[in-house]
């Protein structure tokens, strides 16, 4: 007999039962059922068969209980299943009034089964459950023990570490950050914890305080009383039909501004969650021309799908003037990826390295375990890779070495590699945010400081304001201070004295370290246009670089400048043996220059000032800012004095009002 049919009676193990252990009634623990074998109790009988289970790479569930003769005597049978026994329940008829989950069943109509009866033993004091029934036939593959333990009835969560959750979900802390804390403190493996992410956040929903209402009413609050105190600032949201906040993103008027000049390269991190509202908290941010971070926006969505990030990629243009960016740089999420394609249809996408080696310990460091370090530098390796060819090439030999074939992730890095890897990004512009390392722990680090700001919901909105003005006034400090120190200059080049005078010091690093190295190289004119630089003792990495003398146009095989906007030292080699001077002007890009012309508002990228200011005034200022740095430089005193008064006078300039249009609807935008 088989229990192939489903019962009403059939009870699953949560995720806070206790994990099953494999005392067994009488016998080795560690052997399968058979027909006969005694256990005090049902549950003793289940624990037993739960372990064999376990071990055999499935899980049970209770199935069905009868009675004697189904008349007043009691349980006296009971049947366990896999998991998998049965078929899917039949789903209600379209109209049904409570919505149904769109998801596939596990139920393929396993027939293992074994089946428990309750009697008296002769002379025994009490009666005892015996196995009437057992079959280890099963019609699905069963898994290993580095799977198994993700079955549901395998997952629970103790007391004890339910508690630490909550603590850490008040606190802030997001979940990838819960799981790498606890995995430390117990002192195991990345991975290897009795639970999953997707554990965790059923956790934090199901103690969530159900007070959406209120918590929507504050949002909008929130946006209310900041515009009141900043007319410039931006919101917009949606309502559900029960009238809670579903979406809302916010801007500030510097950030508008900012984005008119360093909106090429946006990085778009929606990897974090605000734990107390239970909503997906995404963040723009960029890089400006001295290297740092800089806040864009930022979006607060109750669901993570494809509809939710459309609506927020559809409010950030709103915000940015209908200007989309050159590139927007992503975690791995294929929603978010499908509403890229259908919302910034022009704009490149590109894979954050730094969001996806954030997820690497919990994917590859149970299954590499002592061999994940060696693993993690290959990656590294060929991450950097100039050639694609190469690239395909040494990802093949590095699946075969470490043993990953048919691994998800592995697939899945390898489908995506033309959004991440190096080889596959030359000529997309990054402004070097994925190929700095600096620059990528920079704005991560950036990113992070906002998580701290849910510990202060009733005034979340306005603490993110203040960590945006806090990091903008370090900013200018960093800025004010790297434009007033001396610039020491490592070459006899006229091309370094041109470009220091001209970049940031930021961007001056980037180019000056380029053009040192390129004395490692020589320049040889093949025909027409066509120059071979090669380096003095490497044969390998010929590069091909194009002149036109005409219009001053140059071009490396390698990219350099298409990416960063920072000529490399290939093309640098060559301008050097023409006895160029000075850098032509298109490869010093506004963007990492040491002056920036004023923001423009309109569409068409023409400069235009507010209230009649002419360019010959914005021009008197400049030469001002430029008297004034040669006038502080000349002493430390005089350098304190400048840095003190400037950083007040910006900080008056910015409590000064600006006119500001916005075009572009919405579904709701406070006024």
């Amino acid at each position: 007999m088989t229990p192939a049919d489903d019962s009403p009676h059939e009870t699953r193990l949560s995720l806070e039962t206790a994990a099953p252990s494999a005392e067994a009634g009488e016998g080795d623990p560690d052997a399968a059922p058979y027909v006969g074998q005694r256990f005090p109790t049902h549950d003793a009988a289940y624990e037993f068969y739960s372990g064999f289970a376990r071990r055999c790479g499935f899980s049970i569930r209770r199935h069905r209980t009868e009675g004697k003769d189904g008349v007043g005597s009691g349980l006296t049978r009971r049947y366990f299943v896999c998991h998998r026994a049965g078929s899917a329940p039949a789903k209600p008829l379209a109209g049904a009034t409570r919505p149904q989950r769109n998801r596939s069943s596990s139920r393929c109509g396993c027939q293992a089964y074994m089946r428990i009866g309750k009697g008296a033993d002769a002379g025994g004091p009490l009666p005892q459950w015996r196995v009437m029934g057992f079959s280890n036939h099963h019609n699905h593959a069963l898994l290993g023990q580095d799977k198994v333990r993700f079955l549901p009835a395998y997952r629970f969560i103790s007391g004890a570490d339910r508690d630490r959750i909550l603590m850490f979900a008040k606190s802030g802390i997001t979940v990838q950050q819960m799981m790498r804390i606890m995995e430390l403190e117990k002192c195991i493996e990345p991975g290897n914890l009795p639970f999953t992410e997707k554990d965790v956040r059923n956790l934090i929903q199901s103690r969530k305080v159900e007070h959406d209402e209120d918590e929507s009413v504050d949002l909008l609050r929130m946006c209310k009383n900041f515009k009141e105190k900043d007319p410039n600032f931006k919101c917009e949201f949606t309502k559900d039909a029960n009238n809670h906040v579903e979406n809302i993103a916010w801007t500030y008027a510097d950030s508008v501004q900012s984005y008119e000049l360093f909106g090429d390269a946006v990085v778009f991190d929606t990897t974090h969650r605000l734990s107390a509202l239970d909503m997906v908290l995404g963040i723009w941010v960029g890089l400006n021309n001295y290297g740092r971070s800089f806040f864009f926006a930022c979006v607060l969505l109750r669901e993570e799908n494809q509809i939710s990030f459309a609506w927020a990629l559809q409010v950030f243009l709103n915000f940015m003037n209908r200007k989309a960016p050159l590139t927007i740089l992503t975690d791995q999420n294929v929603c978010l990826k499908e509403a890229i394609e259908k919302e910034l249809p022009s704009t490149k996408h590109v894979l954050c390295k730094w969001l996806i080696e954030a997820r690497l310990p919990s994917w590859f460091g149970a299954n590499l375990g002592e061999r994940y370090k060696d693993w993690k530098n290959e990656f590294d390796r060929l991450y950097n890779m100039d050639s694609t060819v190469a690239f395909d090439l040494g990802w093949n030999d590095m699946v075969n070495c470490y043993g990953l074939h048919g691994n998800e992730h592995i697939a899945s890095l390898f489908a995506s590699r033309n959004l991440w890897a190096l080889p596959f990004l030359r000529g997309r512009f990054t402004a070097g945010l994925i190929t700095s390392p600096a620059v990528s722990k920079s704005t991560n680090a950036f990113i992070q400081r906002f998580l701290s700001a849910q510990r202060h919901l009733a005034n979340f909105i306005e603490q993110v304001s203040i960590i945006v003005t806090y990091k903008d006034q370090a900013g200018e400090q960093e800025m004010m201070r790297q434009s007033l120190q001396s610039i020491s200059l490592k070459t006899a080049s006229p091309i370094e004295g041109h470009a220091a005078a001209v970049l940031s010091p930021y961007a001056f690093s980037k180019l000056q370290d380029e053009l040192v190295a390129s004395a490692q190289y020589a320049s040889f004119h093949l025909e027409g246009s066509i120059f071979l630089v090669r380096h003095h003792t490497k044969e390998a990495g010929d590069c091909s670089v194009t002149w036109n003398q005409r219009e001053e146009l140059i071009s490396c095989c390698c990219q350099m400048f298409e990416s960063s906007g920072i000529l490399c030292r290939h093309a640098l080699r060559v301008l050097t043996a023409l006895n160029y001077f000075q850098i032509p002007d298109l490869y010093l890009p506004v963007r990492w220059r040491r002056t920036q012309p004023p923001p423009s508002n309109n569409l068409n990228g023409a400069p235009h000032h507010p209230e009649g200011v002419a360019s010959e005034r914005v021009g008197a200022l400049q030469s001002m800012v430029s008297t004034l740095v040669s006038e502080a430089t000349k002493s430390h005193e005089r350098m304190d004095l400048a840095t003190q008064e400037v950083y007040l006078l910006l900080s008056r300039i910015k409590q000064q009002p600006v006119s500001m249009h916005v075009s572009g609807e919405s579904v709701s935008r406070l006024q």
